[in-house]
């Protein structure tokens, strides 16, 4: 059985040693761009070289975060970032976007990639993807249970678990709210945590239904264990050192199987306490917020907690060899259990005049290692009796000694990974304008006016979910694109129903997340991707094109130019419809205020009400935008898509809303232009 990691959060250099003096197997980083945690204080080139050393000094790792969506001006930086960051020897980099992956496969192939929770990995099949693709850790989705976990446990590649730190509402990835509220993307790393405002079922001012409690799974660390997680991480590349300190010494004393210091652990930072989750799969007493109580504990506990990372510990034994011999220079050699070995010469020594240098001089003077990681576990000497050396010359000899076995010690632990140079990004072809538009339209069952959509010399297809599959008739099921559950652990229970699907004359899927690509190929569909695939640049397209899919719809987080210049695939967007912001796995309405009272909608401070409605058959439930997008009058700015997305499974009149797409009619109600125009950060 594989102890597993200890796998800190560091957003400044202050955190990196909190860290690793109290224990922590690794580290976890962003830079200045290209990380999800943009609030953090992050790392620029020259800061991240040094947290490379003082990691492996430590033997230790250093994990870069190159965890945002990436847009395709942003491609040049991003490959100097790359180049810079392999350079500075970091150990492995953290990858959501699929461009991102690939273009790290280019420039720095030997370079470990780790999938980060916002890939959504949460079933067998998807871990087979990221293995496939040569991923060699994944970082399941925080909504899983401890079975769910073990399933993946079982696929092959190393598995890490947050076990510490804030929730997301929304499945890890899938969240769009920051993004349409305030144009801060959350999958860019500019999360406002809209979630943690008040929303309400009940119309309660005051209510958070969307704030969840910090997750504590550290008295499940043996469990873990068994089970075979090889990273325990901890959320927080925004908290102060003490948090970090705290939470990587509790983890330590439950991995070694003592009892962790939980009361220390709470007071440092909760929201009214912790939860564990989805872990047990019970999901009771999950939502809360930071309270003032919460606070008060924290600024008592605080100062206490610095002294778990002020000095450097004495964790790395040493062994040294002294020879002193008249007429030849002092020489030392020291050496550690990881084999790393130095060995230093100093000054002649002087004929001794009172007493010679003896065992315990050398003993006394040499095993002064305070401020230092090392301690003196044994010595051996080789003294002439004639011969000294004083004091000074012997502190000398120990600091040039514990000098150099710190460079050997980083010297072992650097790795050597060599880049390429980078691709050239060619020059994109221009786009061939469709003289009419082509809608494909979404819909939450097969209706009375699915015949007649389907009946427009303008519309594609349909897209329903699979779970209304049975709905439609035979005569039609090749003009319906099933859609598959952006969260669905249930992988059994979904594989069955594509295998229903496929035998009940089906052909077209549309995959939302990286497991669907592995199933739709199991059972010969045609494979579309849609929303959940966050798909926001050419190099992303070029690895669906490889994945082998026919088409994708690109994420509703590009502005109209941004997405004009994506190529690589042929690809549409979302045009019309309220757009999914969250998809959660606990639903918020049943915890407020229980299924039968439920209104299908949340309010916010600002009396906007956001639609909620449940898949029971992949236990999840969905959060939609306030408002509809609307782009029927400006369709001609979207003539380089390939189709456009009706969503109509809000929609109490479908059709209505495609005469007027056609039709190319201002809304007459409240809507929004998405962020077509205005973007996001």
């Amino acid at each position: 059985m594989r102890t597993p990691e200890i796998l800190a959060p560091a957003g400044s250099m202050e955190s990196l040693l909190a860290a690793l003096r109290c224990g922590a197997d690794a580290v976890y980083v962003g830079g200045k761009s290209f990380s999800a945690r943009q609030r953090a204080e992050n790392f620029d080139a020259a800061q991240l070289k040094e947290a490379a050393r003082l990691c492996h000094l430590y033997d230790a790792k250093l994990y870069l975060t190159v965890n945002t969506l990436v847009f395709d001006s942003e491609f040049p930086a991003l490959d100097t970032w790359i180049e810079e960051a392999v350079s500075c020897g970091i150990d492995a980099v953290l990858v959501q976007d699929l461009g991102v992956l690939h273009r790290i496969r280019a420039i720095a192939p030997d370079l470990p990639i780790h999938a980060s929770t916002q890939m959504t990995i949460h079933t067998p099949q998807g871990a087979a993807w990221a293995k496939a693709h040569s991923i060699s850790r994944v970082v399941v989705s925080r909504e899983l249970s401890r079975k769910e976990i073990a399933a993946v446990c079982q696929m092959g590649l190393e598995v890490e678990v947050f076990v510490h730190g804030a929730l997301c509402m929304s499945v890890s990835g899938q969240c769009g709210l920051s993004a349409v509220i305030g144009s801060r993307s959350a999958n860019r790393g500019r999360c406002a945590q809209a979630c943690r405002l008040p929303f309400s079922a009940a119309g309660e001012k005051n209510a958070c239904a969307l704030s969840l409690k910090d997750l504590c799974l550290v008295p499940y660390v043996q469990e873990l264990t068994q089970m075979g997680v090889s990273s325990l991480k901890i959320e927080g590349r925004c908290k102060r050192p003490e948090y970090v300190a705290a939470a990587v010494t509790a983890l330590v004393q439950a991995r070694n199987g003592q009892e962790p210091d939980l009361d220390t652990l709470r007071a440092v930072f909760s929201r009214s306490g912790f939860t564990d989750g989805y872990y047990t799969g019970v999901r009771k007493n999950m939502f809360g917020t930071r309270q003032k109580e919460d606070v008060l504990l924290a600024k008592d506990v605080l100062p206490k907690l610095e002294h778990l990372y002020q000095k450097p510990p004495s964790c790395v034994p040493l062994h040294m060899a002294v020879s002193i011999q008249a007429g030849t220079p002092v020489s030392l050699t020291a050496s550690d259990s990881s084999g790393a070995t130095v060995t230093i010469t100093g000054e002649i020594p002087q004929p001794a005049k009172t007493k010679a240098t003896d065992q315990a001089q050398l003993e006394r003077q040499l095993g002064k290692l305070g401020g230092t990681i090392y301690t003196l576990q044994t010595l051996t000497s080789t003294c002439d009796g004639v011969s000294m050396l004083p004091a000074s010359a012997l502190n000398a000899l120990r600091r040039d000694c514990t000098a150099a076995m710190d460079e050997a010690r980083i010297q072992m632990r650097t790795p050597a990974v060599v880049c390429r140079p980078a691709p050239i990004h060619q020059k994109k072809p221009v786009h061939t304008l469709a003289t009419s538009p082509l809608y494909r339209i979404a819909l939450s069952t097969w209706t009375k006016q699915a015949k007649a959509l389907l009946a427009n010399e303008n519309v594609d297809c349909l897209l329903l979910p699979i779970s209304a599959a049975e709905t439609v008739p035979a005569a039609y099921r090749d003009r319906v694109q099933l859609t598959l559950p952006r969260f669905c652990a249930e992988e059994a229970h979904l594989t069955q129903q594509l295998r229903g699907a496929s035998e009940g004359g089906f052909s077209a899927i549309c995959c939302e997340n990286l497991s669907h690509l592995m199933l739709g190929r199991q059972f010969g569909f045609r494979l579309h991707g849609g929303m959940g695939l966050n798909l926001t640049n050419s190099e992303s397209l070029l690895v669906c094109q490889q994945e082998g899919l026919t088409d994708v719809l690109l994420s509703p987080e590009l502005t109209t130019a941004q997405a004009r210049v994506c190529t690589g695939l042929s690809f549409g967007v979302y045009a019309y419809g309220n757009q999914p912001v969250m998809t959660v796995r606990n639903c918020p309405i049943q915890a407020e205020v229980g299924c039968r009272r439920c209104q299908h909608q949340l309010t916010d401070r600002t009396g906007r009400t956001f639609p909620v409605y449940c898949d029971r058959s992949a236990g999840t439930a969905t959060m939609y935008n306030a408002v509809p997008t609307w782009m029927a009058d400006k369709q001609k700015q979207l003539a380089f898509c390939q189709f456009l997305l009706l969503d109509c499974t809000l929609a109490e009149d479908p059709l209505s809303v495609l005469q007027a797409y056609v039709r190319q009619t201002p809304a007459s109600f409240p809507t929004t232009r998405g962020l077509f125009y205005r973007g996001v950060e």
